[in-house]
């Protein structure tokens, strides 16, 4: 392994010092006894405390870098730089000094940023250059320059400046050159001269380049539509032809007025785009195309180029996502083949683990042991050997050390409650034993430098808020860029002597699978009385809310209904995520009912606690989960009592194809499977008070499914209370919106939980 600069190892005794003494948890006095309110939840700054954003050490070890929220404002960020050598931290730029405190996204930036469910406003994202000179980063659709050694008022310098504006800007490999796409088309710009050059020149209406289509942002986890080569004289990128998809006429519905959208929404069983991938020399201008192979009905799913810059790979998936291929391509000539070849009766998940080594060689995650393990092919797709086997699932692979010859992943090796960082050797005999790098109990996540010598740890537990700390590849900790103390400084200080107790549990599914569940009660909870119950769920794939971590998202608003009374309760019912393949398939051709089936399961268990009003039990749901929270009072009205559904999916012949057909397929060969999995066929049943909350510019699960089952509620004349929010999209996102949203659920459920109301008099009463 290379090492960190000797100057910086004579500075670590005196970091880790006075890191450690400031890491001494400090305990709150009786006297400061305050509760969270739903104001305080959604004010600055951050309860979480001043947790940095997107941390990335320099090329050459001498700084760590992050993005960091104003005491101001925590959603607005800035750039940061942690120097190694002495500790000093500081501000290297000013978000709000070079916009004017003004920010204007593009609808398509907008339209990107809801798809990575980024809310963040100012510096974003940002890269280091290779030599660790300068810093490149996009700010209001423009692109900037920070070079570290001129002085603090010269060093920033803009790259663009027009009235379009850069998205998705890149630096290349070497450093020499900025890539961004403006106007639906290639751009590069040369940062020395500052000559910037157009690269494609069709991109309009529906011909997009460089970019990704709808369904790959929103449900492949593929944000970008372009890459450069390592020796960075191409560009790999994708031509998307979105004439096919059909047209909805979708209605953003704001404040003062309304706004026609003739949106391209792939809704299930329709056609997708169309795309294309090309080659590009970046000095010639010379274009190649790739062949995708004969059929053109499939998904583009990952794109890599491989270490000698002339061959690409890329991953096709087929329409029914059964089958998953990876294919290497010249980029020249675009001849493909076929390397290997994943296959599933269900579906196969995608990832993002394939990782190429300089000798030839390959690292390939796949999940058909039943869990997602790393395995080692040869070039020509011969499995050598596994890296990794047992029963516990790889979440990430990080990176190879190939000097040392150590891979680096994260995984739930030790509890599907936990997330830790381990290393295998590339030659290892024993894939079921890698060995643990991280100790502390809950959820870690690396970034290693590119020397794979070091990782910047993002950690935090129940009891922890979130630290940043770099470690070396052993697991050494070498210093703190964020210690974030639970001293009487932090945010969350003044609550910590009332912060509700957490306890994890775990139940049996009728198949005999483990289901965890988290427990959330007030610190001074009496279980001499009987306590109402909000069980908060998601339940849909792809997310496990059930962790050893500290509070992400709407788990402060649970904490404060905690400590007003109510017992928090959540369960990872079959259908999630983070626990193998075995976990997820039984919901394939039907949704809505196994996941519902789970959740029962744990209503029965809350019966059995002497300490739970069985008659006053609620629940809620966003999202998946809002349409969760509609399948379990339609489907169970005797378990419930009242419901918040936000965002729900009522009709799956609605949503996109990419999400949709992967777990129920095409609605023309599997009608009785949707029918069963939509709400509609189950909504004769509702008898609980029922809130539905939407926005009403969501253009992921359109307000359609709202006003849908809005009208159907009515036909059925089945009371019910709705807050539909103008101008708001998926995320129902900003500040005064989200305190309105949550002190308007919080309202609900008092009235329809709390002693004396309705739900508590019974279902006979009803």
């Amino acid at each position: 392994m290379s090492s960190f600069p000797i100057l910086f190892l004579l500075f670590l005794a005196m970091i880790l010092s006075m890191n450690n003494s400031a890491g001494a948890t400090q305990h709150p006095s009786t006297e400061t006894k305050k509760l969270l309110s739903v104001k305080r939840i959604f004010s600055n700054p951050d309860l979480s405390g001043p947790v940095p954003r997107t941390v990335k050490i320099s090329p050459d070890g001498q700084w760590v870098t992050f993005l960091k929220g104003r005491e101001d404002d925590h959603n607005r960020l800035d750039l940061w730089a942690y120097k190694v050598a002495d500790g000093s931290v500081r501000q290297l730029v000013d978000s709000k000094v070079l916009t004017g405190g003004e920010e204007t996204l593009s609808d398509e930036e907008q339209a990107r940023r809801e798809r990575m469910r980024l809310f963040a406003r100012g510096i974003v994202d940002y890269a280091w250059s290779d030599d660790s000179q300068s810093l490149l980063f996009p700010l209001a659709g423009d692109v900037f320059v920070y070079d570290l050694g001129a002085p603090s008022d010269k060093a920033v310098r803009r790259l663009t400046r027009t009235d379009s504006y850069e998205t998705d800007v890149k630096l290349s490999p070497d450093g020499k050159k900025v890539s961004f796409i403006r106007d639906q088309n290639l751009y590069v710009v040369d940062i020395t001269t500052g000559v910037e050059t157009q690269l494609t020149f069709d991109g309009q209406g529906a011909i997009k380049n460089g970019m990704a289509e709808f369904v790959a942002q929103e449900e492949m986890g593929r944000m970008t539509g372009y890459w450069w080569s390592p020796d960075s004289r191409k560009l790999a990128f994708t031509r998307v032809d979105e004439s096919p998809v059909n047209i909805e006429q979708r209605y953003e519905i704001n404040a003062e007025g309304f706004t026609v959208f003739a949106q391209r929404y792939p809704r299930t069983g329709t056609a997708n785009a169309q795309v294309q991938l090309k080659t590009i020399d970046v000095a010639t201008k010379a274009v190649h195309d790739i062949d995708l192979g004969q059929d053109k009905d499939i998904y583009l799913a990952r794109v890599n180029w491989l270490p000698d810059s002339q061959t690409l790979s890329f991953q096709r998936q087929s329409r029914d996502q059964k089958t998953l291929e990876l294919l290497f391509a010249d980029s020249d000539t675009g001849q493909s083949r076929t390397i290997l070849t994943e296959k599933s009766p269900t579906w196969v998940n995608l990832s993002d683990d394939l990782r190429f080594l300089a000798d030839g060689r390959f690292i390939w995650s796949s999940e058909r042991s039943g869990y997602r393990h790393l395995y080692l092919y040869d070039h020509n797709g011969q499995l050598i050997r596994p890296l990794t086997a047992g029963p516990w699932v790889v979440n990430q692979l990080y990176g190879v050390d190939e000097k040392s010859g150590w891979v680096y992943f994260d995984a739930n090796r030790e509890s599907p409650l936990e997330q830790h960082i381990y290393g295998v050797r590339l030659e290892t005999d024993t894939p079921e034993k890698p060995e643990k790098i991280s100790q502390r109990p809950g959820q870690h996540q690396a970034r290693f430098a590119a020397s794979m010598d070091t990782y910047i740890d993002h950690f935090s537990a129940v009891d922890t808020p979130p630290q940043v700390m770099v470690h070396r590849a052993d697991g050494q900790r070498l210093f703190a860029v964020e210690e974030n103390p639970l001293d009487n400084t932090h945010p969350y200080y003044p609550y910590l002597a009332q912060d509700p107790d957490i306890t994890f549990g775990q139940l049996t599914a009728e198949d005999g699978q483990i289901l965890y569940y988290r427990l959330m009660r007030a610190r001074d909870f009496d279980a001499t009385r009987k306590h109402p119950v909000i069980i908060y769920h998601y339940g849909g794939p792809h997310a496990q809310l059930v962790k050893n971590q500290w509070p992400q998202g709407t788990d402060y608003w649970l904490k404060m209904m905690a400590q007003r009374g109510y017992v928090i309760f959540t369960l990872d019912n079959r259908g999630s995520w983070n626990r193998g393949k075995a976990f997820e398939d039984p919901i394939y051709r039907r949704l809505g009912r196994v996941e519902v089936a789970d959740q029962a399961l744990g209503v029965a268990f809350l019966q059995q606690q002497p300490w739970v009003d069985a008659g006053r039990i609620g629940v809620f749901g966003w999202s998946y989960g809002g349409y969760m929270t509609l399948m379990n009072l339609m489907q169970h009205p005797e378990l419930y009592a009242a419901g918040v559904s936000v965002a729900p999916v009522t009709d799956w012949t609605l949503y996109d194809t990419h999400y949709t057909e992967r777990y129920l397929g095409q609605p023309q060969e599997n009608p009785e499977g949707y029918r069963q999995s939509n709400v509609f066929a189950y909504a004769d049943k509702l008898d609980d008070p029922l809130l539905m909350v939407h926005g009403m510019a969501d253009d992921n699960v359109l307000f359609t499914n709202s006003t849908k089952l809005y009208k159907t509620l009515q036909d059925l004349d089945k009371p019910f209370s709705m807050m539909n929010y103008p101008g708001s999209k998926h995320s129902i996102w900003g500040q005064k919106t989200r305190t309105h949203l949550f002190h308007t659920i919080t309202d609900f459920f008092d009235r329809n939980l709390q002693a004396g109301s309705r739900a508590g008099k019974g279902k006979e009463g009803r």
